[in-house]
């Protein structure tokens, strides 16, 4: 069941995967106002997406041959998709720094609950970090601060 499962999700990961490919392409290369176009992430994100999908297919394949036997967490995904949306839904409001701590310490915690410090630390570290880098580096945009912070 779950060997499947994990079939059928890499090949739709694998499509959407592609389809990212395609649609990074019908963007323009350079945006006013930045080094970086948009394009390049899409671009990005759909490669590392399509290959994913191919070494979870062939992961697939090799854990067949072995006929191991797990059981599906389903509460852990319904907590992991319902911050997914809190997230998109959030991103523009909040910004981009809170969203993406709060979003990444909510999946931290899901996978290891133990382990709350080193989830505080990494999140905030990894927010912090990619917003300063693509924003004052790569001179990219990102949602900023809420007004109410500032």
């Amino acid at each position: 069941m779950i060997i499947q499962f994990d079939r059928i999700a890499s090949v739709l990961f694998l499509a959407i995967g592609v389809l990212f490919i395609i649609g990074s392409q019908q963007l323009g290369s350079s945006s006013y106002g930045s080094s970086v176009g948009p394009d390049i992430f899409p671009l990005i994100l759909g490669i590392i997406l399509v290959l994913l999908s191919i070494r979870l297919f062939y992961e697939t394949f090799r854990q067949n041959q072995q006929g191991s036997k797990e059981k599906l967490l389903y509460k852990p995904f319904l907590i992991i998709f319902i911050a997914t949306l809190f997230y998109i839904l959030t991103l523009e409001t909040i910004g981009y720094v809170i969203t993406t701590f709060l979003f990444l310490f909510v999946c931290f915690q899901t996978m290891e609950r133990s382990k709350w410090v080193q989830s505080l630390i990494i999140s905030a570290c990894f927010s912090g970090f990619v917003y300063f880098f693509y924003v004052e580096i790569l001179k990219g945009t990102l949602p900023d601060w809420p007004i109410w912070f500032s």
